[in-house]
This record gives structure tokens, C-alpha cells and sequence, in this order.
């Protein structure tokens, strides 16, 4: 028989036998049909018993790999080299077809946003009989995962009940009577997957929303990550930057989490739960990278896991332990993504109080006598602070709070766990979108205008009087260097207006534009001579 040659020759097995089977039953004399379709019903009674271990008991029995679900990360071709692709990207004269392309970055790969159960279980797509949709298939994949993970928890889940809501029973009789069928029925079979799906997604929202109090869980996201509390990062900054200038050592990760202690309790922020969960973590030369994949996840502004950290600042992290069953929708990579967030929010944030003391020194000293170069010094700084301060309003107001209250919208406004966590995944990747992160011609722009910032401040906090011949020409080089970068990022956010492909860009360049002094110079930010 031409089926049983064909799998004995390409050695076909396992849910691939179901593809061959069905293919070769589509057509033919009425006998051979009859007679292949009652040999499929035979094999989809195996399948069967997969899909009831699997979905009603959280159990892959599949030794010889047969099913199309498989433990291990997902060998699919997910793209991981976004970057790579962006250093194609010239900073100058960007074109239409590339900010285009731009714009497509803001569009994480689905399957690299959407961790489920820290990738423990993957789908085996070439093993999917081609009359399952994938849909279908990652629906099984996601009811299966959710129930093995209440499974292998030590936790009393006597008030909480069973996941399927003791419902097993029925489902497996429902399961059963699809396996009596003597011809598969995708509509039948997508609405008994569809209603245990449901099931365990409302379950799962109530064990997360209800008693896991997901709401407040985001507010500290927000709160730490994401810098909420702004009174409390203004009062560690000021509190470790001595510590943080130079670079780190094995006892600059103890000073600082007792410096973020201090600033905590300055603020009166005193929760004896919360604060023992965050960890301020500092990669310095000689310590092993905890995690391999950091490089990709998301650039880091000011070093590389290959390179000794300049500063403390460069090394500094922020870690979070997520209770249990948190960890499902908070997974490392995406605590890692929240992680490159942090550490540029936060750089904008010192940026910001360091330019805001160089205002204070000039205070200081209004009373006397000033000369040119006094002159351009601080109206250099006054630049520095407009364009920081509406960087700043943008991140906090445009970005943060309207992403954060749609989130909070979508996860009140549905009972669905799923639902829920492809809003949260949508709202990482809309804050690494809009802040630019992804965008590495004016993320890199703008960490070249904060360098700029850094070192203009360096220069007068060391330089309180009158500036010598050597501080004048550092000023000089500042300027230019300021006005060259200034211009670089009007250009680029006018060429986005034009193309009218970026509103993220727009609305930056609005914040930095709204009275048309930008336009009015020329789009140059501190160009004026000595």
C-alpha cells in the first residue's frame, strides 16, 4: 500500500503519520477513502490520549516525540538580531523606506515578547497536522502549561482549587466523545479546546487580579522601575553619587542597596514587605554576567558585558523577586527589558539634578561680576536644561502615564488571563518603542546630548569661578559638540513629521518645539561663539 511505503521509507512518525494519512484519505476510490478514515479516527485516538494527559493533567507523556508539543524553547525562526539590522542605519540623512523600517521595530517578535511559563514547553509546528490551525495548537499549548505549573507548585491550593475548576470529568468526556467521532471535526474540536482555554484563563485572571493583586503589583513596577516615585530616586541620587562616580567594586553593590535603604526611609517609604524584594544589582569587571542574553534584549547605553563599567552608573541595575504565580506574566526576560528601561529613565533623571545644581552654582554667584564666557556657560546650560526637562516630560507624562492607564484600562475591562498578558506585553514594548530605545539613531543621539550634559556639568561644578584658557576651550568643544547633536535629533524628528511615519517622534519634537524656538535656530541648540 502506497501510505504504509511512503512512512516506512521517510521514516514518518508520531502526528506526522496523521498528515500523511489524511492527505492520501482526501481522494481516491470511495473503499481506499473509506478505509484511510477509519485508520486516521484510529490514530487520532492517540492523539487523543496526548491531548487529555496534556490539557486535563499537565502531563507531556512522549517519549519517542511523537506530539506536537515539546519541552524546551521553541526552535522556530524568531529573529533575534534586531539590532543588527539597525547598525545598517546611518544617523544622518535618514529615508523614507528607513524610517519605515524604523517603525517596524517598534513591533516585537510575538513569541519573544510573549514568555509563557518561562518557555518550558514549546509547539512542534512541523509535527502539526496541517488541518490544525496553529491558533488551535497554541491554545492546547497554553492550557497545558498553565495547569502543570499549579501542578508542580508547593503550594496550599486547597482554597484556591483545581485550575480547570473540578471540571476534569466533564472535560474528559468531552475529549472522549470527539475521539468516538468517526471523522475529525475542526469545529467541534477548536470548541471543547476553546472552553477548557476559557476555563483556565478566567481562573488564572482571578488567581492573578483577585487574589495576587496584579493591579498593585504594576504599581510597584511602576513605581521602582519606572521611577513613580520620583522622590525617592532624587533623594538616592543625591544620596550615592559619590559612590557612583568611579568605577564599581565587590563592595559597591552593599554601599549602594544601604545608600537605596537610606533614601527609602528619607522618604518614608517604609514597607518591610516590599523592600527586601528589590535589589539594586552592579555588574563590575570581574563578576560573572548573570545573564548571556542581555546584549540583545536591549542596548545598553553605557557599556557592554565585554568592557569594565566606567562608573558605578553605567553598572547599576534593579532587580525584583515576583512571588508566586506573578512569575508567569513577569519572567526574567521581561524584568530584563524593564531593567534597560530603568537604567535610561534613570539616566535622564541624574542628567536632569545634575543640570538643576549647575542652576543652583549660577544662583550663587548672580551677584558678581560675569564676563563672556560666564555668559555662554550658562546660557549652554539653560539649553541643556530645556531640551532634558521636555525629554523628561515627554518619557514621564506622553509615555509612561498614557501607556500605564491604558494598561490599567484593558486589564479592567477583561476576565482573560491571555488578554491580559498580550496587553502587558504590548505596553513593555510600547515603552521601549516610545522612549526611543529601539530606535538607535535618536537613542543614540540623545545618550550623545546626555553624555554632553554630564560633562558640561563635571566642568563647572569643578570650575566654580571664572573659567582658565583649558576650561575655555572644554566649553568651547561642549558647544559644538551640544550644537552639532541638537541639530542631529531636529533633523531626524523633522524628517519623521515629514514622512509622517513615527507620531512617538512627533510628539517628542512637539514637547521640544511647542513655541517654535527650535525652528526659529535653525533646529541648533547652543550655537553661539566664544
Amino acid at each position: 500500500m502506497v501510505v504504509v511505503e511512503q512512512i516506512k521509507s521517510q521514516k514518518i512518525h508520531g502526528c506526522q503519520i496523521l498528515e500523511t494519512v489524511y492527505k492520501h484519505s482526501c481522494g481516491g476510490l470511495p473503499p481506499v477513502r473509506s478505509a484511510l478514515e477509519k485508520i486516521l479516527a484510529v490514530c487520532h485516538g492517540v492523539m487523543y490520549k496526548q491531548l487529555s494527559a496534556w490539557m486535563l493533567h499537565g502531563l507531556l507523556l512522549d517519549q519517542h516525540e511523537e506530539f506536537f508539543i515539546k519541552q524546551g524553547p521553541s526552535s522556530g525562526s524568531v529573529s533575534a538580531q534586531p539590532e543588527e539590522d539597525e547598525e545598517d542605519l546611518g544617523i544622518g540623512g535618514l529615508t523614507g523606506k528607513q524610517l519605515r523600517e524604523l517603525q517596524d521595530l517598534r513591533l516585537i517578535e510575538e513569541e519573544n515578547m510573549l514568555a509563557p511559563s518561562l518557555k518550558q514547553f514549546s509547539l512542534r509546528v512541523e509535527t502539526l497536522p496541517s488541518y490544525i490551525p496553529v491558533r488551535v495548537a497554541e491554545k492546547i499549548l497554553f492550557v497545558g502549561e498553565s495547569v502543570q505549573m499549579f501542578e508542580n507548585q508547593n503550594v496550599n491550593l486547597t482554597r484556591k482549587g483545581s485550575i480547570l475548576k473540578n471540571q476534569e470529568d466533564t472535560f474528559a468526556a468531552e475529549l472522549h466523545r470527539l475521539k468516538q467521532q468517526p471523522l475529525f471535526s475542526l469545529v467541534d474540536f477548536e470548541q471543547v479546546v476553546d472552553r477548557i482555554r476559557s476555563t483556565v484563563a478566567e481562573h488564572l485572571w482571578k488567581l492573578m487580579v483577585e487574589e495576587s493583586d496584579l493591579l498593585g503589583q504594576l504599581k510597584i513596577i511602576k513605581d521602582f522601575y519606572l521611577l513613580g516615585r520620583g522622590e525617592l530616586f532624587q533623594a538616592f541620587i543625591d544620596t550615592a553619587q559619590h559612590m557612583l562616580k568611579t568605577p564599581p567594586t565587590a563592595v559597591t553593590e552593599h554601599d549602594v542597596n544601604v545608600a537605596f535603604q537610606q533614601s527609602a526611609h528619607k522618604v518614608l517609604l517604609d514597607d518591610d514587605n516590599l523592600l527586601p524584594l528589590l535589589h539594586l544589582t552592579i555588574e563590575y569587571h570581574g563578576k560573572e554576567h548573570k545573564d548571556a542574553t542581555q546584549a540583545r534584549e536591549g542596548p545598553s547605553r553605557e557599556t557592554s558585558p565585554r568592557e569594565a563599567p566606567a562608573s558605578g552608573w553605567a553598572a547599576l541595575g534593579l532587580s525584583y523577586k515576583v512571588q508566586w504565580p506573578l512569575h508567569i506574566l513577569f519572567t526574567p526576560a521581561v524584568l530584563e527589558k524593564y531593567n534597560v528601561v530603568f537604567k535610561y529613565l534613570l539616566s535622564v533623571r541624574r542628567v536632569q539634578a545634575e543640570l538643576q545644581h549647575c542652576w543652583a552654582l549660577q544662583m550663587q554667584r548672580k551677584h558678581l561680576k560675569s564676563n563672556q564666557t560666564d555668559a555662554v556657560k550658562w546660557r549652554l546650560r539653560n539649553h541643556m536644561a530645556f531640551l532634558v526637562d521636555n525629554l523628561q516630560y515627554y518619557l514621564q507624562v506622553d509615555v509612561l502615564e498614557s501607556q500605564f492607564s491604558q494598561l490599567l484600562h484593558q486589564i479592567n475591562s477583561t476576565r482573560d488571563f491571555e488578554s491580559i498578558r498580550l496587553a502587558h506585553d504590548h505596553f513593555l514594548s510600547n515603552l521601549l518603542a516610545q522612549s526611543f530605545i529601539l530606535l538607535k539613531p535618536v537613542f543614540h543621539c540623545l545618550n550623545e546630548i546626555l553624555d554632553l550634559c554630564h560633562s558640561f556639568c563635571s566642568l563647572v561644578s569643578q570650575n566654580l569661578g571664572p573659567l582658565d584658557e583649558r576650561g575655555a576651550a572644554q566649553l568651547s568643544i561642549l558647544v559644538k559638540g551640544f550644537s552639532r547633536q541638537s541639530s542631529l535629533l531636529f533633523k531626524i524628528l523633522s524628517s519623521v513629521r515629514n514622512h509622517q511615519i513615527n507620531s512617538d517622534l512627533a510628539q517628542l519634537l512637539l514637547r521640544l518645539d511647542y513655541n517654535k524656538y527650535y525652528t526659529q535656530a535653525g533646529g541648533t541648540l547652543g550655537s553661539f561663539g566664544m
